[in-house]
């Protein structure tokens, strides 16, 4: 049965229209969708710009990356997680990307400001846990503001990265495996790392590097001002702080089975019963909302820093004092008590020191464009 004339006309028109706006669509690059744009969520893989840059030769984009799940985070995590997505999508760079010739992964910080150094109610808390006043009075709130973002890695580097580079793998705990974060490396160490490490991926010195301290804690935090990204640190006992277990590796949690673990029998008041503790395989416990994984616990990082008091006022981009005794480590370890594990904390030890819960994780400067 043939329609109505008037249907006809509607039909065409209704074909004419469609066409009409694949056609725009095409124009504009691509086929034109009906469905609509729904914004990812934690978990969901990283968004690729459409302006995206081409990467310098010594990084590879990872394909499959994701951005963190936030559940389980601390107020303010959310909020960096979209200036983080934001960043990707203004600066035309992939969300993690890894080192050519040694595979090591990092992640895109954007710029931002922080609030640095730990509120009086907080160091207090540490000192009635046991830590001493002299350790803790030095982290004097400050605003401090990264005008660039940076590539920091997505975890510490690990013995088979170190030896990859070095030829040597100096770790206390090698039957930990390759995957788990080289220590025993001094500052020194560091330095001539990141130098060879630079000439293997045909860079100029510099490129790859240790974080500067406000970047480290910046990652750290990533958006928080709780002592710990997913929220307060409540102490228990010596070695029992539960808010640790879900993202760090402590004195309390550390029990490995492996050989060559460190007598940890006489450790008191830990929250699982452990004889022997050492380092895990990176990447193990829950990272933080820009994605970093095990920044506090596992192993203490170097920072570029010389140790000293913090600016008293607002500052940009700082670099700490430019001379100094003690290089800046932060992050706490395997072998750390509850209060030393947090987001501010920070301490200083002498540039040649190798110690068997002291490592690094590294900045990759922001590749540059004309």
């Amino acid at each position: 049965m043939r329609r109505p004339k008037s249907q006809h006309y509607e039909a065409w028109i209704v074909l004419l229209v469609v066409i009409l706006w694949m056609a725009i669509g095409l124009a504009r690059g691509g086929a034109a969708s009906l469905a609509p744009i729904v914004p990812e969520e934690g978990g969901q893989k990283g968004a690729v710009s459409p302006q995206a840059r081409r990467l310098p030769d010594d990084l590879v984009a990872v394909a499959d990356a994701k951005y963190a799940l936030l559940d389980g985070l601390a107020p303010g995590s959310r909020e960096a997680q979209e200036r983080q997505r934001l960043a990707v999508q203004q600066l035309g760079l992939p969300l993690e990307v890894k080192s050519a010739k040694t595979g090591i992964v990092f992640r895109l910080i954007p710029a931002g400001s922080l609030t640095m150094g730990s509120p009086r109610t907080e160091q207090d808390a540490m000192v009635r846990a046991g830590a001493r006043r002299d350790f803790v009075e030095d982290e004097i709130e400050h605003e401090v503001t990264l005008s660039k973002a940076f590539y920091c890695g997505k975890y510490e580097v690990t013995q088979g990265q170190w030896e990859q580079v070095m030829g040597t793998n100096p770790s206390y705990f090698k039957d930990a495996g390759k995957d788990a974060p080289v220590e025993q490396v001094s500052w020194s160490d560091c330095q001539a790392f990141v130098k060879k490490l630079c000439e293997m991926e045909g860079v100029p010195e510099g490129t790859y590097r240790l974080l500067t301290e406000a970047e480290w804690e910046y990652a750290c935090r990533a958006g928080t001002q709780t002592a710990l990204y997913n929220g307060d640190l409540v102490i228990k006992g010596l070695n029992d702080a539960p808010a640790l277990d879900g993202i760090s590796w402590y004195g309390g949690n550390s029990g490995v089975e492996y050989a060559g673990g460190f007598d940890s029998s006489n450790w008191r008041e830990k929250q699982y019963n452990h004889s022997r503790a050492g380092t895990h395989v990176v990447g193990g416990k829950q990272a933080n909302a820009f994605g970093l994984h095990d920044m506090i616990g596992n192993g203490w990082e170097w920072c570029q820093d010389w140790y000293g008091r913090y600016a008293t006022g607002a500052v940009t981009d700082p670099l700490g004092p430019r001379s100094g005794d003690f290089r800046v480590y932060q992050g706490g370890s395997w072998d750390s008590l509850a209060w030393d594990c947090w987001s501010a904390n920070r301490y200083g030890y002498t540039p040649g020191a190798r110690i068997l819960n002291l490592g690094l994780r590294l900045a990759r400067t922001m590749p540059s464009y004309p």
